[in-house]
């Protein structure tokens, strides 16, 4: 396996532990949410489950675009 390969396995597992983390900070906002019985904690339920689902939405393509390779010179472009 080359640099390169362990570079780009290393990042895929990032954006995965990325995206568990926030799934499993959903699942705990909905526990938090669930069992509330007062309106802050409801709050902070709530919270913690929009912040989770933004997260898995936004942090693992941010990722990708930051590692994103350069593109490759064409032969056509003069």
């Amino acid at each position: 396996m080359t640099d390169e390969d362990r570079t780009a396995q290393t990042r895929y597992y990032i954006m995965t532990l990325a995206r568990i983390s926030g799934a499993a900070g959903a699942v705990f906002g909905i526990v938090l949410l669930a069992r509330a019985v007062e309106w802050p904690d409801q709050a902070i339920g709530l919270a913690l489950t929009l912040a989770s689902l933004f997260e898995m939405a936004v942090v693992p393509r941010a990722l990708a675009a930051r590692w994103k390779s350069p593109p490759a010179q064409s032969s056509l472009e003069p």
